[in-house]
């Protein structure tokens, strides 16, 4: 007799597992409180006069919109403790959650642009991902991003700026409006970044092309994928992803609230796990899109009916694409095991 995997099992399961997170933009866990009491304290001037105000505003319909309110909820951050204040309420949420390793994003030109120093960012940042890992006993890696809107130029600024942090930066991503801006605009300073031992990864074919995908992995030679959700339409594509073992980094709340897929029903999840795809369940910016990690593994598993062994899998899938050592990534599979 099949043993029954009931709603109510795999909540528990759900909650039980640890988890990696690999796909967070920090400046995306800006809650509205958060937002509205760091624009209070820096007297900032935003256009809203309330905490659902703000939070009425984190309703959008596409990429562009979303950037828009994301860009101008940035604008609240000027000082190293705002930044550090925006890393340590994200890892107490995910604490919660069962997260035990984060690799975040941060995008520096979002806040030099602004006049904010590079090292006020990464201060803050560093600082309270490290009082993260004493406290609540979560590792970290920190990957920059660049932003694709921008040109390669003002990539190699922020590269250089970066120089005095390398001991802290772990990898470097690409980030923004992806249509119009593939990824060979930036395949330059991205040599330059692995040159400097920074480990590449770019988000692609989220609603750019396959053939994004496809640059990404000829040009910017990424070995890890952020989305990938159209590299499903490019079987050849598919198979060289699993092939080569690649993780696609997926963020199945982000995707619904983008348009990106018209249904939660739609995520490609399971789709990449029957195709031996390293798919793994992520945030994204969940402050924006209603949902941190647990949300996002039960969202996804109720509308795609996941089994024990699917979940398990995705779970394991987020250890086997970190940037952790090989004696801490199976301390954390045999703790999966065990379950």
């Amino acid at each position: 007799m099949t043993e029954t995997f009931t709603p109510a099992d795999r909540r528990a399961l759900i909650e039980a597992l640890p988890k990696a997170e690999l796909h967070l933009h920090i400046e995306g866990s800006l809650e509205p409180e958060l937002l509205f009491e760091l624009a209070q304290r820096n007297q900032v001037e935003i256009p809203f006069d309330s905490v659902e105000a703000v939070r009425a505003a984190y309703d959008f319909s596409n990429l562009q919109d979303f950037l828009d309110i994301y860009y101008q909820g940035m604008s609240v951050l000027l000082h190293e403790q705002d930044f550090y204040d925006l890393t340590m309420a994200y890892l107490k949420r995910v604490h919660q959650d069962g997260v035990v390793h984060v690799e975040i994003f941060f995008d520096p030109q979002g806040h030099t642009e602004r006049g904010v120093a590079f090292d006020t960012v990464i201060k803050g940042i560093t600082r309270a991902l490290d009082d993260g890992e004493e406290q609540l006993g979560i590792t970290h890696r920190l990957i920059m991003c660049f932003l694709r809107h921008l040109d390669e130029e003002a990539a190699f600024e922020t590269l250089e700026q970066a120089k005095p942090w390398l001991n802290r930066i772990h990898g470097v991503g690409l980030d923004s409006s992806e249509v119009g801006h593939p990824p060979s605009k930036f395949e330059k300073v991205f040599a330059k970044a692995r040159a400097m031992g920074l480990f590449p990864t770019a988000h692609a074919g989220e609603e750019g092309p396959p053939e994004y995908v496809h640059e990404a992995l000829d040009l910017l030679q990424v070995r890890r994928i952020d989305h990938g959700n159209r590299a499903l339409e490019d079987a050849a594509l598919t198979q060289r992803i699993a092939d080569e073992g690649l993780t696609l980094t997926v963020c199945p709340l982000s995707n619904l609230k983008l348009c990106v897929i018209d249904r939660i029903e739609d995520s490609p999840v399971r789709k990449m796990l029957d195709a031996g795809l390293r798919a793994t369940i992520n945030s994204d910016d969940p402050a924006y899109f209603g949902g941190y990690v647990n949300d996002n593994f039960q969202a996804i598993a109720d509308a795609l009916d996941l089994d024990r062994e699917e979940i398990l899998t995705l779970a394991r899938n987020g250890f086997e694409g970190a940037l952790i050592d090989a004696d801490v990534r199976q301390r954390h599979l045999d703790r999966i095991a065990s379950l």
